[in-house]
């Protein structure tokens, strides 16, 4: 009974005793900064076949967790454990039970507002809770005996409001502790600091409205609770123990009361930890849900399908443009088999690249078990993901381009398992195109004994043509970026290769035509010899 809300069967994934005595010393007020995180980011997760290394970077998944994983209260975003997070997405787990386990919770936060609701005040507790730990406030003795019984009573509140839960783990978690005599010891214990006793008092007020004196008529002491002892039991306990020459104030008691209280507890509240991190993987996703709404975009749990099935997405988009604060296009993704190699071909800028992103970080989250950023869809859980986009010169790398590159071939067949995802950016672009296309032929030949499903960019516009008009690669599919009627990109994507590149448009917006050429040279010529006090012809 374990609060574990990412896996079916429940466990502990934070080093359990690491953690209790990190607790422990925070609650006493020792070392106690960064418990959570420090706990979280060495937190263990179910197994899983993919190696963050081949995908992470080129999907930039730091920076989506960080745009789009909020969750917002009124008008502040609160700040998430995002190292967690993106451990967390980058290992989707190798069992289909637990991503199903995942999209189940999701799809009933979804369904459920009052659910929503709950959790999302089970969390803010949660954040109270670990911010109380892990900032001691005050000096004096009783500013921090005051700091763990507000600690105490944190976590009590988590306990009941898990205790009426609509999700069964949570539930059964908070459920098990009440019915534990630690439990009913803490309960005693806040109820003797929050009710001692109840005074009838008499109020004398003044004509400007302040108090100027009160009497106290009656004192009811609070006798059902077991730490209030009666007065004569209080006077015979202090007497008995001056005889013996002790000395022990009323705040000491109280102090040795709350550590035995917290002794009964400790181990409890080991699990909340990861309870923190499991809530906001929901809420996050939640959030970034709430933020493709405002886009006038939609996410879904797309259908899992089985491997040989075809893939299709509704109104993919990618979520890493939010942060460029321009409006999104979506497109429609349609592979009509599952080991299909698809060519895509157009103009720069036309939205290649953007498109083998979110179609990466689409397959990524559905293997989390959490919305995709497409309008809704159907996916195969694949065995790993490739993703190579970027492409960087190292000052100290030993070979030149086209080494670097068949490199990087060299690398993706020694790491590639059969059926997995391969998205590749320009292959081949970093030589000549006659011995670019031999070799890019020869890798397109080579994935099909892998059978992945493989999205590639290329420029090589008349050898993609040719091997469209020739169909010796029975696999092969073909993406062309769509031109609106002004030859502009619209950012959608038909069958079919490209025919230009448009790259006399691209120069013309960025200003390299003859004409802006040479406008800039006549503008250094001017401002050289005016410079030298020549004058111009």
């Amino acid at each position: 009974m374990l609060p574990d809300l990412l896996h079916p069967i429940a466990s502990c994934r934070v080093d359990r005793e690491q953690t209790r005595l990190a607790i422990v010393l925070a609650f006493s007020g020792g070392v106690s900064g960064g418990l959570f995180s420090d706990a979280l980011e060495r937190a263990s997760f179910a197994p899983s076949t993919w190696d963050p290394s081949l995908y992470v970077r080129d999907v930039f998944l730091p920076e989506f967790v960080a745009r789009c994983f909020r969750i917002r209260i009124g008008h502040d975003d609160l700040a998430l454990a995002t190292a967690h997070l993106v451990k967390l997405l980058a290992t989707p787990p190798a069992d289909p039970a637990i991503i199903e386990y995942r999209r189940a919770i999701l799809a009933e936060l979804v369904r459920s507002p009052e659910l929503c609701k709950e959790l999302t005040g089970i969390y803010l507790t949660l954040r109270k809770f670990r911010a109380r730990l892990e900032n001691a406030t005050g000096t004096a003795r009783w500013d921090a005996q005051r700091r763990q019984l507000d600690i105490l009573q944190l976590f009590k509140d988590l306990v009941d409001a898990m205790a009426v839960s609509h999700l069964a783990r949570l539930r059964d978690f908070g459920l098990r502790i009440q019915a534990g005599e630690p439990y009913r010891s803490l309960s005693d214990l806040l109820a003797y600091d929050e009710h001692l006793a109840t005074l009838d008092l008499k109020v004398r007020v003044g004509a400007d409205g302040s108090i100027r004196g009160f009497q106290i008529l009656s004192v009811q002491q609070n006798d059902a609770n077991p730490f209030v002892p009666s007065v004569a039991r209080r006077w015979l306990t202090k007497l008995e123990l001056f005889v013996r020459g002790f000395r022990f104030s009323d705040q000491e008691v109280i102090a040795r009361l709350i550590d035995a209280v917290f002794d009964g507890v400790q181990d409890e509240m080991v699990p909340l930890v990861q309870l923190l991190g499991d809530l906001e993987f929901y809420l996050g996703a939640l959030g970034f849900r709430d933020i493709a709404q405002a886009a006038g975009l939609e996410v879904c749990l797309p259908e899992l399908v089985a491997p040989h099935a075809p893939r299709r997405l509704q109104g993919l988009f990618n979520p890493l443009l939010f942060a460029q604060n321009i409006k999104v296009v979506a497109c429609n993704l349609d592979i009509d088999r599952h080991d299909a190699t698809v060519l895509v071909t157009g103009p720069n800028s036309g939205g290649k690249t953007r498109l083998l992103q979110g179609l990466a970080l689409a397959q990524l989250l559905a293997q989390c078990g959490v919305f995709v950023p497409a309008r809704s869809g159907c996916l195969a859980l694949a065995p790993a993901l490739v993703v190579s986009l970027i492409q960087e010169t190292k000052v100290d790398q030993a070979e030149g381009r086209l080494g670097m590159e068949l490199m990087r071939i060299r690398e993706l067949f020694e790491r590639l398992p059969p059926g997995a995802m391969v998205i590749l950016d320009e292959l081949c672009s970093g030589t000549n195109p006659s011995e670019g296309e031999e070799i890019f032929e020869l890798v397109l030949r080579m994935l099909t004994r892998l059978r992945p499903q493989t999205l590639i960019t290329t420029h090589f516009l008349a050898f993609a043509a040719r091997l469209e008009k020739e169909r010796k690669i029975a696999e092969l599919r073909f993406l062309q970026v769509q031109l609106g009627p002004d030859q502009q990109p619209t950012y959608a994507f038909a069958p079919g290769v490209a025919r230009t590149s448009l790259a006399g448009q691209a120069a013309a917006r960025l200003g390299v035509t003859g004409d802006q050429l040479m406008s800039l040279i006549e503008r250094n010529i001017a401002l050289e010899r005016a410079s030298a006090g020549t004058p111009g012809r």
